[in-house]
């Protein structure tokens, strides 16, 4: 066997076996530390932050902030809920009959002189904003947000470190306008004057209704002595004043606007059944409610039968309100006010009749408490335009609404065969008979159309409050006012109108107050009547 090689044992499992003990021993080590770092926080540390005075607890907290103690957190949600206690220089956490040491987490038994640990509001405040701090570089958006309001809460220079780290990480452009807004509160009431015209520029830059409280507020501190810091709070102040002053301006011509298109949708439908066919009705504000409840049935159906598509249910809502408002509108002209034509009382007093009637009919069938239609996610929210002004998305869509109901109307009107139907009989009703015009039938088409009108304006309303059986009892009287002062029969009159008394209300509101404002616009439309009975357009020529 001379001159074979010897076989040798393979060393390979051997390196194997070594290197899997080693690296089985480095996990149980990493254990064992990640075990001891998880509770590094000392029973000296904890009793410092829970016992004491509050000065000295919120300097032992800032200590452990600043050493980033992985146990703090834990620590704080106990003391934050209460159920901490404080015996013989130790912490405790109690959670039902158990108890355990703060500082390590280990079962102990609670001594019985142990005492509550008492929060007041500065504690508070101090305790949130430290659990705020680990969540500021949370996924979760609205965790972050959380977070900064808790910090603001107890914003100060100790926290700087903290805000700037959080707001050199944040990317979300409106998160970072507020982690400014913290930052300059913090600064702004810093030792240092520097510090302090650091955050008054950084305010004055902001320009926001918030920035004007918190200077406003610091200027009448009188722990504020230096005099160049005051007269830089009071030119920044000045400043943001004037820059807010534009986007309160903008706001009331907005709401102006936004409550004119309101009245126009709400007054179209009167420009036909009043303007056009002389009907004065009550009923009116009814039909629009009729909307409101069409829209309300049918958001109620696609939440119970097609809750994936809830967000487009307004799109079958507006026919719906449409068609259902017109239907009871043809019902009504049918029924009573086709034989009350060249009636005025008549009428006057058979609509306000039938809209107590439609209005217990609404109450026995929905009841008599408001319900709330809830707007589609798109059309909630709002442009942000200025720092005090935001267009909401369901007051935009309420304009373009009305705009849109407005140039269908008018093209209806004007240059269909219905249209030209509805302006011969009110012009000359005989003449339009003789040529063989159905009178009767186009004035159940045109009583339809300004009920369907109506439906649409409920529907629009239903957008920007609740619905109600007296929805349309809050309308009727200003619809009527809009249709008079343009001009009866006047779709261009009806718009300026509309508009106009939008307008002049909203200013009127800010300077008087809305009971005052109301009352007042009712003067002037009744001093404009006396003046110009015709109204803002006056039908000149044969339409006369």
């Amino acid at each position: 066997m001379t001159g074979m090689p010897v076989k040798t044992p393979d060393a390979a499992p051997t390196r194997r076996r070594t290197g899997l003990t080693r690296w089985l021993g480095a996990a149980v080590m990493a254990a064992l530390l990640g075990c001891q770092s998880a509770h590094a926080l000392t029973p000296e540390e904890a009793y410092a932050v829970a016992a004491g005075d509050n000065d000295d607890r919120i300097a032992a907290l800032q200590q452990l902030l600043a050493k980033n103690d992985p146990g703090l957190p834990a620590f704080l949600e106990a003391l934050a809920a209460d159920t901490v206690k404080i015996a013989g220089q130790r912490a405790y956490i109690v959670d039902g009959d158990e108890a355990r040491e703060a500082a390590t987490g280990a079962p102990a038994k609670l001594p019985a002189d142990a005492e509550d640990v008492v929060n007041n509001n500065r504690m508070s405040s101090e305790i949130e904003a430290a659990l705020a701090a680990g969540k500021l570089t949370s996924a979760d958006r609205s965790a972050r947000a959380e977070a900064i309001d808790a910090l603001s809460a107890a914003a100060d220079e100790s926290k700087l470190a903290i805000i700037d780290k959080a707001l050199a990480a944040e990317q979300d452009p409106k998160l970072q306008a507020r982690l400014r807004m913290v930052r300059a509160k913090a600064l702004l009431n810093a030792a240092d004057a520097a510090l302090r015209l650091e955050a008054v520029r950084a305010l004055g830059d902001q320009a926001s209704p918030e920035a004007r409280a918190l200077l406003m507020e610091r200027l009448a501190d009188a722990s504020e002595t230096d005099g160049a810091v005051k007269g830089a709070m009071q030119a920044e102040l000045d400043h943001i004043n004037r820059k807010l002053a534009w986007g309160e301006y903008a706001g009331v011509l907005f709401t102006g606007i936004s409550l004119g298109s309101i009245l126009l949708l709400a007054a179209l439908g009167l420009a036909i059944t009043y303007g056009l066919m002389g009907v004065i009705n009550m009923a009116h504000g009814e039909l629009m409610m009729i909307g409101a409840y069409a829209t309300f049935v049918i958001q109620n159906l696609f939440r119970q039968h097609l809750p994936q598509f809830f967000d487009w249910y307004i799109l079958l809502a507006v026919p719906a309100s449409f068609f259902a408002a017109a239907v009871v509108g043809a019902i009504l002209e049918r029924g009573v006010f086709r034989f009350l034509y060249g009636r005025p009382l008549e009428t006057l007093l058979a609509s306000w009749g039938i809209s107590l009637i439609l209005m217990q009919a609404v109450r026995s069938v929905f009841g008599a408490q408001n319900v709330q239609v809830e707007n589609p996610s798109w059309l909630s929210g709002g442009v942000d335009v200025l720092s005090n002004l935001t267009l909401p998305y369901n007051r935009l869509a309420i304009i373009a609404f009305a705009g849109l109901v407005l140039l269908g109307m008018t093209l209806l009107i004007a240059r269909t065969r219905m249209g030209l139907f509805v302006r011969s009989v009110t012009q000359n009703r005989p003449m339009a008979s003789c040529v063989g015009v159905n009178t009767a039938k186009v004035d159940t088409m045109a009583f339809s159309l300004g009920a369907g009108i109506a439906g649409l304006a409920g529907c629009a309303l239903s957008q920007i409050g609740n619905v109600g059986p007296d929805l349309g009892q809050n309308y009727i009287v200003d619809s009527f006012m809009v249709v008079v002062t343009g001009g009866v029969g006047q779709i261009a009159g009806t718009v300026y109108a509309a508009l106009g008394l939008g307008m002049v209300n909203k200013l009127l509101e800010g300077w008087s107050g809305a009971v005052l404002a109301k009352i007042m616009v009712l003067v002037i439309v009744v001093i404009f009547i006396q003046k110009r009975p015709q109204g803002l357009f006056a039908m000149k020529g044969r339409e006369a």
